[in-house]
């Protein structure tokens, strides 16, 4: 069996910071507050996204349009990390190149619902009454469009990447899974090149509302990642936004001459039952089998804020005393789909510039050293999913 080195030759991401590797790279190591908006979805925050010109990766109104926000941010992200690799343009890779994708069940159309049950409240024939609306109001398109694979299709359809298709679902467990299946594709050699990620909306009511039927959902305001335990509401703001990444094995990569911004070493990822199972040992043992036989530099943590669970990671994060932590969620919201995908990609760019961005949490995070060789992304799901990837610098 091959045992390829795994490289990152291409970043896309897409948030409330901005647009592309170096937009986040330089808001991560700048003063900037969070963009956040307390007030559309009050009492919940959000981390909406910023302007953005669909039309410079989805050229065509008409494959706009049929998509919804999530496909849309998902499409254009994976058009940024596939520019960013330098493949974008080149026909042939394209059309060889495999895609995995980290996705979630769709959108629904929120004001359709809203008119159902209103209706349900005031006729006693439902059965009749969810046919007329299911005929006049529910167009098959928008319909379809709340397939998870549909984004896995648009990114086909816009970027002509034809090569196999994969989708996982499974909120953060998806996006572990996808980095997870497409690391092992390309060492195995099943794979020389491939296409990994997912994407976020969380400025719908319908995302939400999923999360608050569990009580998950912080109610006062924003507030720093790891100080969120005390406040009011579950501790989770979510974010809108994009991730994706383009892995080749070191020899494709080098053969047509691409930059690299770090190796994956290895991933290991776990899914426990935590109502039976102790998630501060399962992080633990992820922690050190990613480790190996050397602490990390840095370690990229993808921590929700969920209470309870994200005070778990970082009493086990504190544990690895020599590694300096950066919980991201503070900065730009959790990602759902695309939180594995992103702390990766983070951690690729700190590798790639050398050196850790300073602490986002000053109370709660110390500054890195001067220079770092190595580092660890971590997601820890909301109710479930455990993933840590090593990177290591090229």
């Amino acid at each position: 069996m091959q045992n390829n080195t795994v490289v990152i030759t291409g970043i896309g991401l897409i948030s409330s910071l901005g647009e592309g590797a170096e937009a986040h790279w330089q808001a991560f190591n700048g003063q900037a507050e969070p963009r956040t908006d307390s007030e559309t979805f009050k009492p919940y925050t959000v981390h909406p996204l910023g302007e953005v010109d669909w039309s410079n990766q989805i050229p065509k109104r008409g494959d706009q349009r049929q998509m919804e926000t999530w496909q849309r941010i998902g499409t254009y992200t994976a058009g940024l990390a596939l520019q960013d690799a330098g493949i974008k343009d080149d026909e042939a890779l394209c059309a060889t190149m495999d895609m995995v994708v980290g996705a979630g069940g769709g959108e629904r159309d929120v004001t359709v619902d809203m008119q159902i049950l209103a209706a349900a409240r005031v006729r006693n024939d439902l059965g009749t009454m969810i046919n007329e609306k299911l005929t006049t109001e529910l167009r098959p398109t928008l319909f379809l469009a709340q397939l998870s694979n549909l984004l896995a299709g648009n990114i086909s359809i816009v970027h002509k990447v034809t090569g196999s298709s994969r989708t996982f679902m499974g909120e953060e467990g998806s996006g572990i899974s996808a980095i997870d299946t497409t690391v092992a594709r390309i060492r195995s050699g099943q794979s020389t090149h491939a296409l990994v990620g997912g994407a976020y909306n969380s400025e719908h009511p319908d995302m939400l509302l999923g999360y608050e039927l569990n009580g998950m959902l912080k109610t006062d305001g924003w507030a720093p990642l790891w100080q969120r335990e005390n406040s009011a509401g579950g501790g989770i703001v979510t974010g809108s936004g994009g991730a994706f990444l383009v892995l080749e094995s070191a020899e494709h990569a080098r053969k047509r001459g691409a930059r690299a911004y770090a190796a994956i070493d290895n991933v290991s990822s776990s899914q426990i039952r935590r109502s039976r199972d102790d998630l501060s040992e399962t992080l633990a043992k992820l922690l050190g089998a990613a480790s190996a036989d050397k602490a990390a530099d840095l370690i990229i943590s993808g921590a929700s804020g969920a209470k309870g669970i994200t005070a778990a990671e970082k009493t086990v994060l504190d544990a690895f005393s020599s590694s300096p932590v950066r919980g991201v969620a503070g900065k730009m919201g959790h990602l759902r789909e695309a939180q594995f995908p992103l702390v990766v990609a983070l951690a690729a760019l700190s590798l790639y510039n050398g050196t850790a961005f300073p602490p986002i949490d000053p109370d709660n995070e110390k500054a890195g050293p001067a220079s770092i060789q190595s580092a660890l992304a971590t997601s820890i799901g909301g109710t479930r999913g455990e993933g840590v990837a090593r990177l290591l610098k090229v």
